[in-house]
């Protein structure tokens, strides 16, 4: 086991008596030797071994939960193996922290973005490790930026503040900040996942220019489309092993969702035909804003029992607006809002829920569980004044703990146990038990905004079916995405959302995927 000194060491050559490791035929950048890692409960890394080359771009596939997340962390310092080995360039190296990874060359981009919005873009670059000792001068470290960003086709203006950055340059930034350490190794934990079309074809761009440019890139995602765009080779994680390594010209999606959820799946949704029964949300006329920008502009419309309401759009059209006038974190400027019939006048998140609404956010990190809370807590937090769960004040903790225990088998939640801290469970695992407490309350009406975000294919399925069952049973839906094919293969009908208004409302039968794309870009006479 790694010890925790803060100088990276090279601890001798003797690899020929090491596992045998897939050989792509390039030089080896980065190897992994029987890596493994235990959390309690928990065995997240199972003796992993896999190799990335020079100028190659390898894909690093699992399910939430696999252990994707944790072998990179030991990759970059963030946490120790108890076991195995860590070879950059053919030599065993041992990395205590993220200032050695630095050292070594390795560059990591994570999941959720790393940067402090009130500043600007070369602040927040040398907040992180510097490459030498001393305070970096700003300017040079603009100029130098504005180097880097000609040279791979990446640039954001060093002086920008990081608040008025949209998401696609926020993530340029992340990329910038490695660069800038002059990484070889760029390791990127599911990069794309807020991310529009566009900028996901610039940024598969760039990352073609890291390869051709002699860097070696591990890619974490969930999305099969963006592998088969991008890779050379993908390793496949099942329940913290290796299961597979594939070129990606020998395999197709089915195949490798299969391999990575050990079963068949389902990679698009099949949307029930019912008949709609009486409206449950009634939309009139809302506005948010003021003076001569409003954030949703008149929006009116309805959602009726046994029916899935899409929302289309490109990110930052008003949506979060949206959702946050129906829950009751916003309050309108004009407009009527009814439940079931019922207008709600001022009302509030918790009198939104107390009327039969449920809500699965879109940044479930910050609005969807309490990390330090255990998983126990979070699925019974919006019940616990229920009389199932709370006698004269108290909680009753054999219920609650049998109620949880079951929403973790309903629901293929996997972690240590109900009472370990949420935080403890992958991103994938913390959603599904946000969708498992939200859903299990019975709600007549359902908010689900981008709740497949960040989830495998095994997951996505999940949150599919568990929608339909809603549906099903006569709740009403809405659904928002950026995902048009999400929104088409769910939506009976949907809306097109662009400046806070809807263009238009579309029934799934006529949808045109082209029409839908002018749309979306404004051009509202499509």
């Amino acid at each position: 086991m790694q010890d925790s000194s803060s100088t990276p060491q090279v601890t001798g050559a003797g690899v020929a008596e090491s596992p045998a490791l897939p050989r792509p035929g390039g030089e080896p950048m980065l190897e992994l030797v029987e890596i493994t890692k235990r959390f309690p409960g928990v065995l997240a890394n199972d003796a992993i071994s896999l190799r990335v080359d020079r100028g190659e771009i390898l894909g690093l596939l699992g399910e939430n939960g696999a252990g994707k997340s944790t072998l990179m962390n030991i990759v970059y310092g963030m946490q120790a193996p108890d076991s195995g080995e860590i070879r950059i360039g053919g030599e065993p190296v041992t990395i205590r922290s993220p200032q050695d990874a630095v050292a070594l060359r390795v560059g990591m981009v994570h999941q959720h973005f790393m940067l402090v919005p009130d500043m600007t873009v070369a602040e927040n670059v040398v907040l992180e490790p510097s490459r030498g000792p001393g305070r970096a001068r700003l300017e040079e470290v603009g100029r130098e930026l504005e180097e880097i960003g000609r040279r791979f086709e990446l640039y954001v203006s060093p002086t920008a503040m990081v608040e008025d950055l949209s998401t696609g340059e926020r993530q340029r930034v992340e990329i910038l900040k490695v660069l800038y350490r002059d990484a070889d190794i760029l390791i990127l934990d599911e990069p794309t996942s807020a991310l529009t079309p566009q900028e996901w074809t610039e940024f598969a761009g760039f990352l073609r220019r890291m390869a051709e440019a002699g860097k070696a890139v591990i890619f974490i995602t969930h999305k099969l489309d963006e592998l088969f765009d991008l890779v050379d080779r993908c390793v496949v994680l099942r329940d913290g092993r290796v299961v597979d390594t594939v070129a990606i010209g020998d395999t197709d999606k089915r195949s490798l969702a299969k391999t990575m959820v050990g079963r068949e799946v389902t990679l698009r949704a099949e949307r029930p035909i019912l008949a709609p029964g009486r409206p449950v949300l009634d939309v009139k006329g809302l506005r948010l804003g003021s003076g001569r920008h409003h954030e949703v502009d008149g929006i009116s419309f309805e959602i009726r029992e046994h029916e899935v309401f899409g929302i289309a759009g490109v990110s930052g059209n008003g949506q979060d607006e949206l959702v946050e006038a129906l829950v009751g974190l916003a309050q309108p400027t004009a407009g009527e809002i009814s439940i079931d019939g019922e207008p709600l006048v001022q009302h509030a998140p918790r009198a939104f829920t107390a009327g039969g609404g449920a809500l699965i956010p879109e940044n479930r990190h910050a609005d969807g569980v309490a990390t330090e809370l255990s998983l126990l807590d979070n699925l019974i937090l919006k019940e616990l004044d229920s009389s199932r769960f709370s006698r004269h004040g108290v909680l009753a903790l054999d219920a609650a703990r049998e109620h949880a225990e079951e929403l973790v088998a309903a629901y293929d939640i996997r972690g240590p146990g109900v009472d370990a801290p949420i935080g403890q469970l992958s991103g994938g695992n913390q959603q599904k038990a946000v969708l498992a407490r939200e859903l299990s309350r019975d709600p007549r009406f359902v908010i689900a905004f981008q709740p497949t975000l960040g989830l495998d294919v095994g997951a996505m399925e999940t949150v599919y079916r568990r929608l339909n069952e809603r549906k099903s049973s006569g709740s009403a839906v809405l659904l928002v995405s950026y995902e048009l094919d999400e929104i088409l293969s769910m939506a009976d009908r949907f809306a097109v959302m662009v400046d806070g208004r809807f263009l238009s409302v579309i029934a799934a039968a006529d949808a045109d995927t082209e029409v839908i794309g002018m749309l979306m870009g404004g051009e509202e006479a499509a």
